[in-house]
C-alpha cells in the first residue's frame, strides 16, 4: 500500500480523498495556488506545498510544478480528483515515468476515451450500444451534408475532443449546416485546441443515464448500477439521482453487465462511468469518463462501497472489493450541487462566506470544503458544496432533501440552494417525468 499520496486537485474534492487516505492510514500532500493558501484541504493535510499563482493554467494544470511537489515530498501516489489533469494521459504517463503511482485509469485508456471519435469507435468494438452517426471526424461541409442526409435531421455536431457543450451545435435542416459546422469547428479549435468534429443523430427528448464501473486492469470488471444525470443546465448537471426513475431492474443489470464486460475486455483499471442517452427504451452511448465523477457518492449510498479508498486499492494493485454477485443496491439517493452563483441569472458570486452550517441528520451527507471565514475566489469552478441525501424509497429520498435544503445556510455570497428548493416542489420532478431538455424550458418559462 501506499505511504504518502500527493492529491492534484482542490476543494471539495481535494478534501474528500484526503480523508480516505487519512482512513487507510495513508499520509497526504496538498498542492495548492496562492489562492487556496487557506483552503481546508491544505490544512487538514500532512503536508502543502504551493504550486503557483491563481491562475489555473499556472498551477493546478502546471505539470512540472506538481511532479516537482511529488518528489520534494518523496510522494509514492497521486490522485487527481476530478476536473484539471484527471482526464490528461501525458500527465499519467509522466507520472508513470516517474516512478510515481497513477491513481487512475492506464494512461492509453485515457487517451482514448478522451477522443470522442476514436471512443464511439472503442465502444463499438466493444458491444455498447451506439448513437446512429458519423465513422469518425468529419472533414468538410460536403462530407458533414452526406452524414446529415444518410441518417436525417436534426444532427448535433459534436467536437471530437469536447465536453461541457463546448464546439456542439444542433442542426435542424441542410440550410443551417454550414454554418454550424464551421462554428463548432472554430470552438472546438479554440477551447481544445483541435478542430475535429463528428455528426451524430440528434435524439428529440432523451434522459441521461450512466453506469458506474470499475475495473482491476488485468480482465476483472463489475458495474455498480446507474445514475439518472438528465437536470442538466447548459449540458452542466445540476441533479443526479439513482436509480433512474425509468428503469427496471432487469433493464438495469442487462445494461450494467453489458458495460462491465467491455470494461473487462478492455482491461480497463479503476473508476470509470460510461455515459449514455436514452430514449423510447434504448440506449446510446456518448462517451466515458476515465476518473471519479462529482456525483460518485450517489453510487456509494446505494452500494456501501468507498469508490475513493477502491480507487487507491485497485492502483496499489489490490482486487476488487467485491464480486458483481455481491454488489447490491439498496434504497434511492439523490445529489444536489450548489454551486456560488446566482440562483437566478447564474452570474458567479465569489466572495467571503460570513456562514456557513451544513444540514446534518439522517441519511444526510454534505462534501464542501467551506467554512465560514472561508473566501470563495473568482479564479475556478463555482461548485461549492454537494448535498447528498439516501432514504428507503425516491418519495423519502425527496422529502429528505427537501428538509435538509431548509437547514443548508451558506452566508455572505449567492447559492443555488434556491434553485434546489424550487425543483424539488416541481410536479414533474416529483414523478420522474423529466428530461435533459426539461429543467431549462423550465427555466425559460418560469424565469
Amino acid at each position: 500500500m501506499f505511504r504518502k499520496i500527493l492529491i492534484a486537485n482542490r476543494g471539495e474534492i481535494a478534501l474528500r480523498v484526503l480523508r480516505a487516505a487519512r482512513e487507510m492510514g495513508i499520509k497526504t500532500v496538498a498542492v495548492h495556488s496562492t489562492a487556496d493558501a487557506s483552503a481546508m484541504h491544505v490544512r487538514l493535510a500532512d503536508e502543502a506545498i504551493c504550486i503557483g499563482p491563481p491562475s489555473a493554467s499556472d498551477s493546478y494544470l502546471n505539470i512540472p510544478n506538481i511532479i516537482a511537489a511529488a518528489e520534494i515530498a518523496q510522494a509514492d501516489a497521486i490522485h487527481p480528483g476530478y476536473g484539471f489533469l484527471s482526464e490528461n494521459a501525458r500527465f499519467a504517463e509522466i507520472v508513470e515515468e516517474h516512478r510515481i503511482a497513477w491513481i487512475g485509469p492506464k494512461p492509453e485508456h485515457i487517451r482514448t476515451m478522451g477522443d470522442k471519435v476514436e471512443a464511439k469507435r472503442t465502444a463499438g468494438a466493444l458491444g455498447l450500444p451506439l448513437v446512429p452517426g458519423s465513422d469518425g471526424a468529419v472533414e468538410t461541409v460536403e462530407h458533414a451534408r452526406k452524414v446529415a442526409e444518410e441518417f436525417g435531421y436534426p444532427v448535433l455536431v459534436k467536437a471530437a475532443a469536447g465536453g461541457g457543450g463546448r464546439g456542439m451545435k444542433v442542426v435542424e435542416n441542410d440550410a443551417m449546416l454550414e454554418g454550424a459546422f464551421r462554428q463548432a469547428r472554430a470552438e472546438a479549435k479554440a477551447a481544445f485546441g483541435h478542430d475535429a468534429v463528428y455528426i451524430e443523430k440528434y435524439l428529440k427528448n432523451p434522459r441521461h443515464i450512466e453506469f458506474q464501473i470499475f475495473g482491476d486492469g488485468k480482465g476483472k470488471a463489475i458495474h455498480l448500477g446507474e445514475r439518472d444525470c438528465s437536470l442538466q443546465r447548459r449540458h452542466q448537471k445540476v441533479l443526479e439521482e439513482a436509480p433512474s426513475p425509468v428503469l427496471s431492474a432487469p433493464e438495469r443489470e442487462r445494461m450494467g453487465m453489458i458495460c462491465a464486460k467491455a470494461m473487462a475486455d478492455m482491461h480497463y483499471r479503476g473508476a470509470g462511468t460510461i455515459e449514455f442517452l436514452w430514449e423510447n427504451n434504448e440506449f446510446y452511448f456518448i462517451e466515458m469518463n476515465t476518473r471519479l465523477q462529482v456525483e460518485h457518492p450517489v453510487t456509494e449510498y446505494l452500494t456501501g462501497m468507498d469508490l475513493v479508498k477502491e480507487q487507491i486499492n485497485v492502483a496499489a494493485g489490490l482486487p476488487l472489493s467485491r464480486t458483481q454477485d455481491q454488489v447490491t443496491l439498496s434504497g434511492h439517493a439523490i445529489e444536489v450541487r450548489i454551486n456560488a452563483e446566482d440562483p437566478q441569472t447564474f452570474a458567479p458570486s465569489p466572495g467571503l462566506v460570513s456562514e456557513f452550517h451544513a444540514a446534518g441528520g439522517p441519511g444526510v451527507r454534505i462534501d464542501s470544503a467551506l467554512y465560514s471565514g472561508y473566501r470563495v475566489p473568482p479564479t475556478y469552478d463555482s461548485l461549492i458544496a454537494k448535498l447528498i441525501v439516501h432514504d428507503d424509497s425516491r418519495e423519502q429520498a425527496i422529502a429528505r432533501l427537501k428538509r435538509a435544503l431548509e437547514e443548508m445556510v451558506v452566508g455572505g455570497i449567492k447559492s443555488t440552494i434556491p434553485l434546489h428548493q424550487r425543483l424539488v416542489d416541481e410536479p414533474d420532478f416529483r414523478s420522474g417525468d423529466y428530461s435533459i431538455k426539461w429543467l431549462e424550458a423550465l427555466l425559460a418559462k418560469k424565469g
